[in-house]
């Protein structure tokens, strides 16, 4: 028998995500109304799929350069030079925006060291840090979601390496607006911090432009991803571009670790890059939108500025006790502890069909009735 003492401290640190405790219970269920993924539900667009089958057929299928093959690359970087422009941003391409994130991490966090996020954060935040052997550092976003950088700013302490945040967030949909993004941007480079700023839902921003705080700062590291984008997250496609210093650091972590991204899935990024997306977006915006009318009545919900998620406050109970009352009525939702130091609000998604919407609303009223 492997005895404990065997396994490091690392190991220890991470925890069991919440999410995959529902998704292992949906298996459980009888056509259960899943409102639990955190996933476009959308087939991936044709084009491709063929370019994927393309890059199979033409034996693409070895390691890459680390960094990843030249024509993804050299796209990316035509896109940020019309984003940002007159940056002279590096890129690599990254095994998903984990992958991305983790590099991240890694680069820059020593054991002991500090990484400030917001709470509610991305269920993956504290286990990432804690692979790096960091801490994380929450700042409190209730009730509306909007984050306060003197909150931040006071956060900060001489063993803060770094500030994640996502925007859109997953799991609240909140924005962060355009003043905050640049207040951040330059407390960051004052405090001689690095900004992190996870962009994987970049496409779903459904009151206005995309925005980032790389805008206001070339030192912002910025980590993208093709999977929610395209419906494409099982094929691990992300991206990250910034300083040279610390994209070079990032790659040459993933050379000894993810070693590169997957080589068709490259290929297949490139013909992504001239799909768009737009008409995917208002639809999602559209559900966005029925779910936020159906239910505002009678559930505390602060509008989502992007992404595909509602963060719902609980109408009665902890988080945890309203779900478990869900899934007795065949709803699966996430409790919001998975994704904060509080247990008051649920996750839904709204990366569903119409008809399961319909379904989820409908128990979602009777739910806040009570038990």
């Amino acid at each position: 028998m492997i005895p404990e003492t065997l396994f490091a401290d690392r190991a220890r640190a991470v925890e069991v995500s919440g999410v995959r405790k529902v998704f292992e219970l949906a298996r459980s269920l009888k056509d259960p109304v899943n409102l639990s993924i955190g996933q476009p539900h959308f087939a991936v667009p044709d084009p491709i799929k063929r370019a994927a089958h393309a890059a199979i057929d033409a034996d693409y299928n070895g390691y890459t350069v680390t960094q990843g093959i030249p024509e993804l690359r050299a796209r990316l970087a035509t896109d940020l030079e019309s984003r940002l422009p007159g940056q002279d941003r590096d890129v690599v391409v990254t095994s998903g925006t984990s992958g991305g994130l983790l590099l991240a991490l890694l680069a820059v966090v020593n054991p002991g060291d500090e990484v400030i996020t917001a709470d509610p954060y991305f269920v993956a935040y504290p286990n990432m840090v804690a692979v790096a052997g960091g801490k994380l550092v929450t700042v409190d976003t209730y009730p509306d979601f909007r984050l306060d950088v003197a909150k931040v700013e006071a956060a900060i302490t001489p063993r803060t390496k770094a500030i994640m945040l996502s925007s859109p967030s997953n799991p609240t949909g909140a924005v962060l607006d355009a003043a905050t993004q640049k207040a951040l941007a330059e407390l960051a480079r004052a405090r001689g911090i690095l900004l992190i700023s996870d962009e994987i839902y970049r496409a779903f921003h459904y009151d206005g432009p995309p925005l980032s705080p790389g805008t206001h700062d070339p030192d912002v590291l910025v980590i993208e991803g093709f999977g929610k984008t395209y419906g494409i997250t099982g094929w691990r496609l992300g991206w990250a571009h910034g300083p040279k210093r610390i994209i070079q650091e990032m790659a040459k972590l993933q050379q000894f670790t993810f070693v590169c991204a997957p080589s068709v899935v490259q290929w297949a990024g490139v013909a992504a890059m001239d799909f768009d997306v737009s008409e995917i977006v208002v639809d999602y915006k559209r559900k966005r939108d029925l779910l936020v009318e159906s239910l505002k009545d009678v559930y505390d919900i602060e509008v989502p500025g992007g992404a595909f998620y509602l963060f719902p406050k609980s109408p009665w109970g902890t988080g945890t006790e309203f779900v478990t009352e869900a899934i007795k009525h065949n709803l699966l939702v996430i409790p919001g502890n998975v994704f904060s130091t509080q247990d008051t609000h649920f996750r839904v998604s709204y990366a569903a069909t119409d008809e399961t919407l319909h379904r989820g609303i409908d128990i979602l009223r009777r739910l806040a009735k009570g038990k």
